[in-house]
């Protein structure tokens, strides 16, 4: 099932996303620099310009994306995660479509995304094209590949 976060999930969603990162086996000093940009807060939840939406399994929170729009036709997937033990399922590709979709449904041209270099190959299935590479928010000196998905 999809469906928006409560304002009282904020938290539950933080660290879903700690744990959906720490599957790749990054270190403890890794993931403590990613916290920051990895939490979700109630003010996120609320913010005008960001949509979150999440999947349940079996009534428990599994998976979330945010879609920030950026201007009238540019939006970019903030975030999107999976917990681990739901991670090849499937649900990150159902919220990668639904995203797509309320991107299309909101005027949009383009999605850019950030994402994981673990996550490469599940971009480029969704039909998004690398353009190259953008610094890390959290640990100076770290590249992450940049795509664009044309909607």
């Amino acid at each position: 099932m999809l469906r928006p976060p409560r304002p009282s999930e904020a938290c539950l969603l933080t660290e879903l996303a700690l744990r959906s990162k720490a599957h790749w086996g990054y270190s403890e000093a890794f993931m403590a620099a990613c916290r920051a940009e990895l939490t979700v807060t109630d003010a996120d939840l609320r913010a005008e310009q960001l949509s979150y939406c999440l999947v349940e399994v079996d009534d428990a929170v599994a998976g979330f994306y945010c879609l920030a729009q950026l201007d009238e036709a540019e939006f970019e997937l903030d975030a999107l995660f999976v917990e681990p033990a739901h991670i090849g399922a499937g649900l990150g590709r159902r919220l990668m479509a639904h995203a797509i979709d309320k991107a299309r449904i909101s005027g949009g041209r383009t999605l850019w995304i950030q994402g994981d270099p673990h996550a490469v190959d599940f971009y480029r299935a969704a039909g998004a094209e690398q353009l190259g590479t953008r610094p890390s928010e959290s640990v100076p000196g770290r590249e992450l590949p940049l795509f664009k998905l044309r909607l």
